[in-house]
Formats: C-alpha cells, structure tokens, sequence
C-alpha cells in the first residue's frame, strides 16, 4: 500500500502529465469521462517511442517472431470459444458506507502487500546492521518476524485462489470479514455480498436492430492472433518455434477504474503468442521470463523496481503463469504477465470453427496443435511505469532545485532543445539551420523565449535529453554548447559534429543493443 510520500508523488505525476503535454482527462471540457484519458502533444511521442521499442525487440530482433494487426470487432464466437462469454469477471464488493465500490481480490492482495512492506522493511534494517557480509536470502527464510510477516501476506492470497476457483464468493466475503479488511474511505467493515461482473462491452452490428449481429469490444489483443495462427504460418512458412506479435486497443467495462492511466477502460496492448513444441512450453515459458525482464533492464528504470510474481490461481488456459509487477509510486503492481497458455486457445477454436489449427512437424512427420507462451504488457502501464519513475525533484550544489524528468534517451518525445541565446544578430537563423540538419533523424524542438536557464529547466521537466545552445561565439567558432540533462554538465561541439554526437545517445537501436 503506498505512503503519504508515495501519494504526493503520484499527485505530481498526474499534474506534470497534463502541465507538460503527456496525459489529459478525455472530454474535459464537458468535465471528463471517467477512467478514460487522451495523450497530448508529448505523451503521444513517448507513447509511439514505447510501443517501437517493444516492437523492434520483437520482431526486428528475432526473425522467426512476426507481427499482425488484427481487428477490433471480431466474429462473436471468437469470445464463446476463449471463454470470454462465460469467465471474462472481477468479484466485486460495495460498502454500504461509502456506496464505493472494490475488487474483493484487489483488496486482499492490497492486505497481504503490507506484510510484504513490513518484511521488506525487517530485511532493510538488517542489512543496513549487518553491512556487506548480510544474506537477504537467508535472512527471509531463518528469521522468525520476517517469516511471519511473509507468511501472513502467503496465507489469505492461497486461500483466496482457492475459493474463486471454487466459485465461492459467499468465502471471499467471509475471508475479508476474518481478515478485518476496512474500507480505505469509510473505515467501516459494512460490506456487501461479492458478485461477479463481465467485463465485456457489447455492440451491435448491422443496419436496424431487428437484424443486428451482437458484437463485443475485444476485451484483449491476444485472440486476433490465434484466428489467424493458420493464415500467418502457411503465408510466412514459419517452423515451430515462432512468435506473433501484436499492439492494439482493447476495451474492458472496469467498474473499478482507478489510478490514473494504470486501469482505463480503454487501453493498449502489447502481446506476443509465441508457438511451441508441446512439452517444451515450460523450458520456454522460462526462457521469455528472462527475455522480458532484460527488456526491462536495457532501460534502467532500476532492476530494484521489478519483482517477479506467480500466480496462485491459474487462468483456465494456463499451466504456469508469472507477472513481472513494477513499483509505481502506489506500491508494486501488475505491469506484464508471461503465461503458460498451453493448447487451449487453438483446440477451442478448432472445436468451435470446425477448422483444424495445427502444424505438421517434418522431423516428428506428424501433426499437433502447439502450446502456447504469451507475453503480454500493457502500453499504458508501462507509460505510466516509465514516466513516474523519471519524474524527480532534484536539489542542486547551489541549494537551487529543479524537476527533471529523466526519460530514457531512445523513449523522450522531443531528443533536443536548439536555443539561441538572443532573438536577434543571426542566432535564430544559426539555430534553423541545426533544426533543417536534424529534423530528418530525431524530433528536435526551436525555444527562443525567457532567459537560457528557465528554458533548459523547462526542457529538463519535458524530458528533454540535449540542450544546444547558439550564442555569438558560434558565428566565429561554428560550434555550439551541448547540455546534458541528467548530469547538466556541457560540451562544446562543432555544428559539422552535432548529428554525429548526439545520434547514437538518442538513437534506439543503440538502447536495443542492452538487451
């Protein structure tokens, strides 16, 4: 659960989105939709730089991994044969105080992370005792406090598995009544029944309701690829192991939308269905936990903020399942699952579409449907991950402070400010001519307006990587002066130079090279 400290960061998270470009309440003008935003002017960068990233790791860095672009609207047995129809819901829970509504999961699993917190804390205080000689490890699993912190966050979240795999919501209750769960508003435990809710949103298709077809929103990205597992393999002659990807909007009718961008009800999906050799799925299933997690790391929001979670409860389809969770500034939360999806997703649509979605396997000379390893993250999510972690208030040497918003080089919207010192005596028309030389390989931004130190603490709170500066020795010297954001330390550098040192600091494939 997050602190007074957290919170005050999320609160400055959410006012430097909307300050800075990034992120705005959708419809605000007629006072906004609930758990719905648009991205501005910058935050539609950023989120295009993401979504590249994650797709050049996918597809240019793997050649037997290749993209679709599915559509949204999907023949409604599509949702019948992935279980959607009849398995697609959150518990909920109302308190009668309040009238606020909660996920009953969510509230335990919210419990059960104070625990976490608590042994983590322990863990924290000893090694700061112990110093270099300390064994977290260890320390976790022989001290009596710490074992008994974890312990109480294992306890509730095996049980809770257990019962919404029975379907006993009347235990989920009764779990959140034992556990003395309040209501983070009312501090009341006056709780409702739990009732399950489907998180589909309907339509129709057709030109008068008499005739319509009942249509759903795709409530994920992941089924488009498995309609058209056939069309791709045979078209592309892929041989088992390979991969689709896809990114793409997905629609879920969230009756507990909250946290920002993290939970809309209209979002993006970045996923990967990557086809296998029935009994290797759990040596690859482990293969991909390391693949996504040195993606991560290639951006060094800091390995510290990522955490592996497996699952309790298994999806219907899954063998095994594990998150990748991230500590947003409202604790550690979801941001990529990696599943086990066996052969559930191709027998359900062979079965329900009389159409056979196998491959046949030259060395073996037989047919088989293969099993499945997803990856799947949200692009919002890690937006949000990327974004508030950047954020930072910063103090300086000389007892000045700034707010810098450290994004990751290859990701920030804008890769340089050009700045000239004075409107006038030929440094604008100095400073078009850098913008006409890089504009054709990064997004660079023309700022001549307020003194130079409010406009490099403008495009440090934008996240902006590079100032360069024109001033009167530029006419002379044909060089400008280069500002660092993180370290704010500059450089002279030639104009005939400028692309060459900027380009590969900037320049995704060199980011993608970490992984």
């Amino acid at each position: 659960m997050a602190n007074n400290n957290d919170t005050d960061q999320f609160k400055k998270v959410l006012s430097h989105a909307k300050e800075y470009g990034y992120v705005f309440q959708s419809s605000e003008i007629y006072d906004g939709l609930q758990a719905v935003y648009d991205y501005g002017q910058n935050g539609v960068e950023l989120k295009k730089n993401i979504r590249e990233y994650w797709w050049q790791a996918m597809t240019q860095l793997n050649q037997e991994i290749v993209g679709i672009d599915a559509a949204i609207f999907m023949h409604p047995t599509t949702w019948k044969a992935s279980g959607h129809v009849d398995a697609f819901n959150d518990p909920l829970i109302d308190n009668k105080d309040s009238k606020k509504r909660y996920r009953a999961d969510v509230l335990i699993e919210d419990y059960c992370e104070k625990y976490v917190q608590k042994a983590e804390k322990e863990v924290a205080k000893a090694a700061k005792r112990f110093g270099d000689d300390f064994d977290a490890v260890m320390y976790r699993e022989t001290n009596p406090r710490v074992m008994g912190y974890l312990q109480k966050a294992k306890e509730p979240v095996e049980r809770l598995a257990r019962l919404l795999e029975a379907e006993d919501l009347a235990g989920v209750k009764a779990l959140i009544e034992e556990l003395e769960i309040k209501c983070p508003v009312s501090g009341s435990m006056n709780w409702t029944d739990v009732r399950q809710f489907n998180l589909m949103f309907g339509t129709k298709l057709g030109a008068s309701a008499d005739t319509a077809t009942d249509l759903y929103l795709r409530p994920e990205t992941a089924q488009g690829i498995f309609v058209n597992f056939l069309n791709v393999q045979k078209t592309g002659r892929m041989k088992i192991p390979f991969g689709i990807a896809q990114t793409g909007k997905a629609f879920r009718n969230e009756i507990v939308a909250r946290q920002f961008i993290f939970r809309q009800r209209e979002f993006e999906q970045m996923e990967m269905q990557y086809f296998v050799k029935p009994g290797t799925e759990l040596e690859w299933f482990e293969v991909w936990k390391e693949r996504r997690m040195a993606w991560h790391n290639s951006l060094g929001l800091g390995s510290e903020n990522y955490r592996f979670h497996d699952h309790e409860k298994l999806a219907h389809y899954a063998n095994a399942a594990t998150d990748i969770e991230f500590k947003f500034p409202f604790g550690f939360k979801e941001l990529e699952g990696i599943h086990s999806r066996t052969d559930f997703d191709l027998k359900a649509h062979e079965e329900h579409s009389g159409k056979k979605l196998q491959f046949f396997d030259h060395e073996e000379n037989k047919n088989y449907v293969p099993y499945v390893i997803e990856t799947s993250i949200g692009l919002d999510r890690m937006f949000l991950a990327i974004f508030s972690n950047s954020l930072q208030d910063e103090t300086l040497e000389d007892g000045s402070s700034r707010t810098v918003l450290k994004l990751p080089a290859a990701l920030a919207p804008v890769k340089a400010a050009i700045l000239p010192l004075l409107k006038k005596d030929g440094l604008p028309e100095i400073a078009h001519e850098i913008i006409n030389e890089l504009k054709w390989s990064m997004n660079v931004l023309y700022d001549e307006k307020d003194a130079i130190g409010r406009r490099y603490r403008r495009a440090d709170a934008n996240g902006t990587p590079y100032c360069i500066t024109i001033d009167h020795d530029t006419k002379d010297d044909h060089a400008v002066t280069v500002r660092d954001r993180d370290t704010m330390t500059q450089e002279r550098i030639a104009i005939k130079d400028l692309k060459a040192y900027i380009e590969p600091k900037v320049q995704m494939s060199e980011w993608l090279k970490r992984i």
